[in-house]
Protein backbone atom coordinates (compact mmCIF):
# COMPACT_ATOMS: atom_id res chain seq x y z
CA UNK A 1 0.00 0.00 0.00
CA UNK A 2 1.65 3.08 -0.64
CA UNK A 3 0.99 6.42 1.67
CA UNK A 4 0.82 9.86 0.06
CA UNK A 5 2.33 11.50 3.21
CA UNK A 6 5.86 10.52 4.21
CA UNK A 7 5.66 8.58 7.86
CA UNK A 8 7.97 7.54 10.36
CA UNK A 9 11.01 8.60 12.09
CA UNK A 10 12.20 10.99 9.75
CA UNK A 11 9.13 12.68 8.24
CA UNK A 12 9.06 15.71 9.75
CA UNK A 13 11.57 18.03 7.85
CA UNK A 14 9.27 16.45 4.17
CA UNK A 15 5.74 17.29 5.83
CA UNK A 16 6.31 20.66 6.73
CA UNK A 17 8.19 21.17 3.20
CA UNK A 18 4.97 19.74 1.49
CA UNK A 19 2.62 22.07 3.63
CA UNK A 20 4.94 24.89 3.16
CA UNK A 21 4.03 24.69 -0.73
CA UNK A 22 0.54 23.66 -0.26
CA UNK A 23 -0.70 26.70 1.53
CA UNK A 24 2.00 29.19 -1.09
CA UNK A 25 -0.58 27.60 -3.52
CA UNK A 26 -3.40 29.79 -1.88
CA UNK A 27 -4.01 32.91 -3.03
CA UNK A 28 -4.77 35.32 0.48
CA UNK A 29 -1.73 33.15 1.84
CA UNK A 30 0.42 34.29 -0.35
CA UNK A 31 -0.95 37.76 -0.46
CA UNK A 32 -0.26 37.76 3.37
CA UNK A 33 3.32 36.39 3.14
CA UNK A 34 4.16 38.60 0.15
CA UNK A 35 2.40 41.69 1.14
CA UNK A 36 5.69 43.92 1.19
CA UNK A 37 6.59 42.80 -2.28
CA UNK A 38 3.04 43.32 -4.05
CA UNK A 39 3.14 47.33 -2.04
CA UNK A 40 7.01 47.87 -3.21
CA UNK A 41 5.29 47.05 -7.13
CA UNK A 42 2.10 48.87 -7.13
CA UNK A 43 2.54 52.56 -8.66
CA UNK A 44 -0.07 53.83 -6.21
CA UNK A 45 0.89 52.49 -3.08
CA UNK A 46 -2.23 50.09 -1.85
CA UNK A 47 -4.54 53.12 -2.55
CA UNK A 48 -7.56 52.88 -4.29
CA UNK A 49 -7.13 55.67 -6.80
CA UNK A 50 -4.16 58.30 -7.57
CA UNK A 51 -3.79 61.44 -9.46
CA UNK A 52 -1.25 62.76 -11.92
CA UNK A 53 -0.15 64.59 -14.81
CA UNK A 54 -0.61 63.68 -18.55
CA UNK A 55 2.48 63.36 -20.32
CA UNK A 56 1.42 62.35 -23.66
CA UNK A 57 -1.56 60.76 -25.37
CA UNK A 58 -0.70 57.17 -27.08
CA UNK A 59 -2.46 54.74 -28.98
CA UNK A 60 -2.12 51.12 -28.30
CA UNK A 61 -2.98 48.56 -30.43
CA UNK A 62 -5.76 46.17 -29.28
CA UNK A 63 -4.09 42.15 -28.50
CA UNK A 64 -4.70 39.24 -31.50
CA UNK A 65 -8.09 38.94 -32.70
CA UNK A 66 -8.79 42.86 -33.24
CA UNK A 67 -6.88 45.28 -34.93
CA UNK A 68 -8.19 48.46 -33.24
CA UNK A 69 -6.02 51.13 -31.94
CA UNK A 70 -7.08 51.79 -28.01
CA UNK A 71 -6.71 55.19 -26.87
CA UNK A 72 -4.87 56.11 -23.62
CA UNK A 73 -2.24 58.19 -21.96
CA UNK A 74 0.96 58.56 -19.99
CA UNK A 75 0.59 59.78 -16.61
CA UNK A 76 3.39 60.93 -14.17
CA UNK A 77 1.90 60.13 -10.60
CA UNK A 78 1.73 62.67 -7.94
CA UNK A 79 2.16 60.09 -5.25
CA UNK A 80 5.12 58.38 -6.13
CA UNK A 81 6.59 60.37 -9.28
CA UNK A 82 6.05 56.86 -11.72
CA UNK A 83 5.06 57.08 -15.19
CA UNK A 84 2.32 54.84 -16.12
CA UNK A 85 -0.49 54.18 -18.78
CA UNK A 86 -3.97 54.93 -18.55
CA UNK A 87 -6.70 53.76 -20.77
CA UNK A 88 -9.38 56.51 -21.43
CA UNK A 89 -12.86 55.04 -21.87
CA UNK A 90 -15.68 55.67 -23.67
CA UNK A 91 -16.17 57.08 -27.43
CA UNK A 92 -14.25 60.25 -28.05
CA UNK A 93 -13.00 60.49 -24.46
CA UNK A 94 -9.04 61.31 -25.58
CA UNK A 95 -10.53 64.91 -26.94
CA UNK A 96 -10.98 66.11 -23.22
CA UNK A 97 -8.14 64.64 -22.36
CA UNK A 98 -4.89 67.30 -23.01
CA UNK A 99 -1.37 67.24 -22.02
CA UNK A 100 -0.22 69.05 -18.60
CA UNK A 101 -3.99 68.11 -17.68
CA UNK A 102 -4.77 66.65 -13.86
CA UNK A 103 -6.32 63.45 -14.26
CA UNK A 104 -7.57 60.72 -11.68
CA UNK A 105 -6.92 57.45 -12.14
CA UNK A 106 -8.15 54.13 -10.77
CA UNK A 107 -7.43 50.44 -11.58
CA UNK A 108 -9.29 48.53 -14.23
CA UNK A 109 -11.77 45.93 -13.27
CA UNK A 110 -10.26 42.39 -13.74
CA UNK A 111 -7.53 40.10 -11.38
CA UNK A 112 -5.51 42.37 -9.45
CA UNK A 113 -2.77 43.58 -11.17
CA UNK A 114 -3.54 42.09 -14.35
CA UNK A 115 -3.98 44.03 -17.37
CA UNK A 116 -7.23 44.10 -18.69
CA UNK A 117 -9.01 42.62 -21.57
CA UNK A 118 -7.34 43.41 -25.11
CA UNK A 119 -4.82 45.84 -23.85
CA UNK A 120 -1.60 44.88 -23.16
CA UNK A 121 0.26 46.16 -19.94
CA UNK A 122 -2.14 48.43 -18.80
CA UNK A 123 -3.65 48.17 -15.58
CA UNK A 124 -5.52 52.17 -14.84
CA UNK A 125 -8.05 54.04 -16.67
CA UNK A 126 -9.24 57.72 -16.19
CA UNK A 127 -11.85 58.83 -14.43
CA UNK A 128 -11.52 62.53 -13.70
CA UNK A 129 -10.19 65.12 -15.75
CA UNK A 130 -9.56 68.48 -13.67
CA UNK A 131 -11.71 67.63 -11.50
CA UNK A 132 -14.69 66.91 -14.09
CA UNK A 133 -15.91 63.76 -14.26
CA UNK A 134 -15.10 61.95 -17.88
CA UNK A 135 -18.61 60.46 -17.78
CA UNK A 136 -20.21 63.63 -17.45
CA UNK A 137 -17.61 65.35 -20.14
CA UNK A 138 -19.28 62.34 -22.49
CA UNK A 139 -22.54 62.60 -21.97
CA UNK A 140 -22.60 66.70 -22.15
CA UNK A 141 -23.94 67.36 -18.80
CA UNK A 142 -20.90 69.48 -17.88
CA UNK A 143 -17.78 70.95 -19.75
CA UNK A 144 -13.98 71.22 -18.98
CA UNK A 145 -13.35 74.08 -17.15
CA UNK A 146 -11.01 76.63 -18.80
CA UNK A 147 -7.47 77.53 -17.21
Amino acid sequence: MVKKAPMGEFAARPLRKKRKKQRLAKPEYKRKIFRHIFEKMDPLLAAPMGSGIVLKKVGIEARKPCSALRKAVRVKLRKTGKIVTAFAPGDGAITFIDEHDEVLIERIGGAQSKSYGDLPGVKFKVIKVAGVSLKALLEGKKQKPKH
